[in-house]
């Protein structure tokens, strides 16, 4: 695998990872709730959901869930019921920006264990990325050369990427939970708790939409 394509690949990642998902949703949402440090910890969960939808697609698993109704649904119910179960979560939020703020500091009822299974549980629930990567990934691979290194490499870099922009994310909501008024933060949840039903919709009408 060449620089070239490996640049490529990084750059085709990061304009992917930076459309707003449901990972960077939880990243933007865990920045303003707990600040930038402990929102690593789910940054660090979704980023372990990289290396197993890529491993998963590196097995086989996106070309099955891609050729089977019956296991995709499987997949695909379960995401989009945790999806809404997060999105409910986050619209009954009845946070202040003080909590928020003593949150960040250290306090908060987020646990590190709470924070990093939400974010990976969400990415690993999600069908769209299995038959994502199994789309996107063969376009870089070299069939020619050994697969395993090339599949590593690919998602080291994806991991790589998909962290910073998360970061990035959790830096903005921390930030902006400063900036708003008292009830501020109760809003920033509200509409990232819209925004994951919607994705939860969306899911949910995938097959419907794609046949």
């Amino acid at each position: 695998m060449t620089e070239t394509t490996t640049l490529a690949f990084a750059l085709v990642a990061f304009i992917g990872i930076a459309t707003p998902g449901p990972t960077v949703l939880l990243a933007l949402t865990n920045g303003s709730k707990f600040g930038t440090r402990r929102a690593s910890v789910g940054m660090i969960g979704a980023v372990l959901s990289d290396f197993v939808l890529i491993g998963a697609v590196a097995l086989g698993l996106g070309a099955l869930l891609a050729a089977s109704e019956f296991w995709f649904s499987v997949v695909k119910w379960i995401g989009v019921g945790y999806l809404a179960f997060l999105g409910v979560m986050l619209l009954r939020s009845k946070g202040t920006l003080d909590e928020s703020l003593r949150s960040a500091s250290g306090g908060g009822s987020g646990s590190a264990r709470s924070i990093f299974l939400k974010s990976f549980l969400v990415a690993v629930t999600n069908p769209k990325g299995y038959l994502f990567f199994s789309a996107f990934l063969p376009q870089f691979i070299d069939p020619a050369a050994p697969q395993t290194q090339q599949y590593a490499l690919l998602a080291l870099v994806f991991a790589s990427v998909d962290f910073m922009v998360m970061f990035g994310y959790a830096l903005l909501g921390s930030r902006a939970v400063r900036m708003l008024r008292k009830s501020g933060a109760v809003w920033l949840d509200r509409i990232c708790g819209g925004a994951l039903l919607m994705l939860a919709g969306s899911l949910a009408f995938y097959r419907r939409a794609s046949t």
